[in-house]
């Protein structure tokens, strides 16, 4: 149930180390207003329902079903939120999870840990974030990753994420660290929205004072990318054209895998982390503060609907970061008897809320085929559908 699609003697060995282990997830929430920009993402039918995606598939993680949920799953165009996979896992084998606020316009209405950030400008403007912010957000991260490799033990931990509009400000900071990520990046649309992600990107880019010669989406090479060397200086990158959720998912990740195996739940976005991370190390940053990047602990994991998306390049995205392996889960919903389910097989949706990390989770921990994962999910369906009847 789980393939490799990238660097397949890393992430085989990875699998086989933490094969039977319980994990940890560990969700960082965040926000950007790059997500409120209209037709940028269909994680939220309308920009108004996308303020809430994130707060709501939080709550849904937590507690489930219920009657009268204080933010109940916004509506989708089509198909249904990722969450209900990494709710089925959560709810089966009892696994812990942690909520990070790393910047939400209200707090979720379950518990979270607030790491005081704030929400993202959106990208456009070339200031995201104060750069004064980003660092504190990384030092949260770092130190929670020590934390929480601590509660893991033998186990892994899984870092996941919900940040609607995360797709582009993860291809803002690809770009912005030198790889050619253009054309390669995933979405919650059937047809990833190409054209008007690489829009706002070079916008933002050349707002902050770093987008030169980008016309066509290709680099020149690592290192050199007609930016202001944010390669160097990767904080400030995340300020100029990220979001809040990168550099804490970055920073836990560097620290976690000091001392345990690290899944990054996701696509686009966590390919963009684990560059993130990268930089932050060899630019010597993750060193000044007492912890070095250990890049053979730690995978991307995802959907096969992200994986091989038609529309989007994962596997060639990955390659360009270059040592990263990903991994994916090969659940599929054509046999669902659910449409909700069934448009994941249409391109909607895809992934969020670490959903991928999760079905890979239930598989290597757990031992669950495709059909025992797709019956806990229908289960949860059935009773959404139950409450809505009465």
């Amino acid at each position: 149930m789980i393939k490799v699609y990238t660097q397949p003697t890393q992430g085989h060995r990875w699998l086989q180390q933490y094969q039977g282990r319980t994990p940890v997830l560990a969700c960082i929430l965040g926000f950007t207003a790059t997500g409120l920009i209209p037709g940028i993402s269909a994680a939220g039918a309308t920009p108004e329902d996308r303020k809430y995606t994130a707060i709501a598939d939080a709550e849904f993680l937590v507690n489930g079903v219920t009657p009268q949920p204080q933010y109940p799953l916004p509506p989708l165009s089509v198909g249904v939120s990722p969450v209900l996979i990494s709710r089925a896992v959560v709810e089966a084998f009892n696994l812990r999870v942690y909520l990070f606020n790393a910047g939400l316009p209200q707090p979720p209405a379950v518990p979270a840990i607030d790491l005081a950030g704030i929400p993202a400008c959106c990208l456009t403007t070339g200031h995201a974030l104060p750069w004064e912010m980003v660092q504190q957000l990384f030092e949260q991260g770092l130190k929670w990753g020590q934390k929480l490799a601590q509660v893991v033990g033998e186990g892994y931990l899984i870092i996941g994420e919900c940040v609607v509009g995360g797709t582009t400000t993860a291809l803002s900071v690809l770009t912005g660290l030198g790889i050619a990520a253009a054309g390669k990046v995933n979405s919650s649309h059937p047809n990833c929205n190409h054209s008007q992600k690489w829009e706002i990107v070079q916008a933002g880019l050349r707002q902050a004072g770093g987008m030169r010669g980008w016309g066509d989406g290709r680099t020149r090479g690592r290192g050199d990318a007609g930016t202001r060397g944010w390669g160097d200086d990767p904080l400030q990158l995340v300020a100029a054209v990220g979001d809040p959720m990168q550099i804490v998912a970055a920073g836990m990740a560097i620290a976690a895998s000091g001392s345990c195996g690290v899944l990054l739940a996701g696509g686009t976005q966590m390919l963009a982390v684990y560059a993130l991370a990268e930089a932050l190390t060899n630019c010597g940053i993750a060193q000044k503060f007492g912890f070095n990047w250990q890049a053979a602990q730690v995978v991307v994991g995802t959907t096969r609907w992200v994986a091989e998306d038609p529309t989007g390049d994962t596997v060639g995205l990955a390659q360009e970061i270059g040592n990263v392996s990903l991994i994916g889960t090969l659940l599929s919903f054509a046999p669902s008897r659910y449409p909700q389910l069934q448009a994941y097989e249409q391109g909607y949706v895809k992934e969020g809320v670490a959903a991928g990390g999760c079905a890979i989770a239930a598989s290597l921990s757990q031992g669950w085929n495709s059909v025992e994962l797709l019956e806990a999910i229908e289960a949860l369906v059935n009773r959404i559908v139950q409450f809505g009847d009465n």
